[in-house]
C-alpha cells in the first residue's frame, strides 16, 4: 500500500499554538527635566503593552540628556536594554546654545527628544486651540485656568485623563506649529514642541 504524501497543511491545533502569543512588551526610558509636570502626565498613559520607566530629575537639558545616557549605559552593564529612550525638557530660562546642544547630543547618542521651547504648558493649551504666538510662562497659566475650568496646578496628576478627548487635536495643532519653522532652530522657535512625537510613539501601543 502507497504511503500518502503529506499535504503541507498545518492542523488546527498547530495554527493554535502558533498565533497564541503574547506581544513583545517595548521597554520605554523618560527622562524629564521637570520634577513633577511632565511625570505625572506620562505616568497616566495606559499602554498594556509597554513598560514605561520614568526618571524625574529636575536639572537643565544638557544634564537630563546625559542622565539618560548614563541609564542606558547601566541597564546594558546588566544585560538588559531599552527599546526607545527619551529626553523631555523645557526651554525655560536656559541659555538657548546649552538647549541646542541638549538636543544635538541626544541625537548623536541615539536618544529622542521631546522638547518645549517655552513650557511643558503649551503642550496643554494645543488641546484647545492652535497657538503661534509666543506667551509668557504666567500667561500659560492664566489661559489653562481658563479652559480648564479650575485653578491649574503644576503637579496635578488627573491632566491627562482631563485633556486625553482632546488629544488627537492637541497632535494635529502640534505638528502644524512644528510645520512653520524651516529650518528649525528649537531654541529661539518660540513656541514650539515636540511633546506630540512621544505620545504618538507611546499611542502606538495601546491596546
Amino acid at each position: 500500500m502507497s504511503r500518502k504524501r503529506p499535504s503541507g497543511r498545518r492542523k488546527c491545533g498547530d495554527i493554535r499554538r502558533r498565533t497564541n502569543f503574547r506581544p513583545v512588551r517595548q521597554r520605554f526610558l523618560i527622562v524629564c527635566g521637570g520634577e513633577r509636570t511632565e511625570p505625572n502626565y506620562f505616568r497616566h498613559f495606559r499602554a498594556p503593552t509597554v513598560v514605561i520607566t520614568i526618571y524625574a530629575i529636575g536639572k537643565s537639558p544638557l544634564e537630563v540628556v546625559k542622565g539618560a545616557w548614563k541609564c542606558r549605559q547601566e541597564d546594558r552593564r546588566k544585560g538588559e536594554e531599552y527599546d526607545q529612550i527619551w529626553c523631555v525638557f523645557d526651554r525655560d530660562e536656559f541659555l538657548g546654545q546649552d538647549f541646542n546642544a541638549a538636543i544635538a547630543l541626544a541625537h548623536r547618542h541615539h536618544i529622542q527628544v521631546a522638547y518645549s521651547n517655552e513650557a511643558f504648558e503649551l503642550w496643554y493649551l494645543l488641546h484647545f486651540s492652535y497657538q503661534n504666538t509666543a506667551i509668557s510662562r504666567r500667561d500659560y497659566i492664566t489661559r489653562l485656568n481658563t479652559l480648564l475650568g479650575h485653578l491649574y496646578a503644576k503637579n496635578s496628576e488627573t491632566m491627562y485623563d482631563e485633556l486625553e478627548p482632546r488629544q488627537s487635536e492637541a497632535i494635529r495643532n502640534a505638528e502644524r506649529l512644528l510645520a512653520q519653522y524651516d529650518p528649525p532652530n528649537p531654541a529661539v522657535d518660540n513656541p514650539s514642541t515636540t511633546v506630540h512625537l512621544l505620545v504618538k510613539e507611546l499611542n502606538r501601543f495601546i491596546r
